[in-house]
């Protein structure tokens, strides 16, 4: 699963890179690892609105949730399952990209995942790349409020990757920008599930730090 990202490139880069400007570019803030646990507030692109990097929540809330406690069960979603999953299956066509600079995934050196070694993974020769997922908006019935949230979309892991999460053998769904920006316009993703082999040709364009 992915529950780590790094997002080390300037707000220009993505802006330049994406052709897309920030609704809100004072909230982006360069990490070298980010937390999906921590929920934080991240920009991505919208199927809607691929002009514009709107800020969400890791984690998806569901429309119908009464809380964001679900957000711990939905940072990743499976694309074999998401037409199934009750979280999922009514925003299937709600795409997204999270633009990243790299992403994490920890080997287990042991059967219980005692000793790990930790890898750091990127598209050869891009410095930014995205990882498509789902948005959804939410409204707090506390105060009303009004809550954008998405999940990353996983699929089964490829070659040098099952080396890796070598446990579950997953991973996310890796796009260079330009497969990005076609995806983000194309239908709705039950149509896709050829993506998986699409968004990374060769285990050779994945780069391993």
């Amino acid at each position: 699963m992915c529950y780590s990202v790094q997002q080390k490139a300037s707000v220009k880069e993505l802006s330049d890179q994406f052709n897309a400007q920030f609704n809100s570019p004072t909230l982006y803030k360069v990490q070298s690892l980010v937390n999906g646990f921590d929920f934080p507030l991240l920009p991505i692109l919208k199927h809607n609105q691929p002009e514009i990097f709107h800020f969400a929540n890791w984690g998806l809330v569901p429309h119908w949730a009464k809380s964001k406690d679900i957000q711990k069960h939905t940072l990743n979603a499976k694309l074999e399952t998401i037409a199934e999953v009750p979280s999922f299956k009514n925003i299937t066509d709600q795409r997204c990209i999270l633009p990243v600079t790299g992403f994490y995934e920890w080997k287990w050196l042991d059967s219980k995942g005692k000793r790990k070694e930790k890898y750091h993974i990127k598209i050869e020769n891009e410095s930014v790349f995205g990882l498509a997922g789902l948005h959804s908006t939410w409204v707090d019935p506390g105060n009303e409020q009004k809550i954008e949230s998405f999940t990353l979309l996983t699929t089964q892991a490829n070659a040098i990757m099952a080396e890796i999460h070598n446990i579950k053998k997953r991973m996310p769904l890796i796009m260079d920008i330009q497969k990005a920006k076609n995806w983000l316009l194309q239908g709705n993703i039950e149509l896709n599930h050829n993506l998986a082999t699409k968004c990374i040709e060769s285990d050779g364009q994945l780069n391993l730090f």
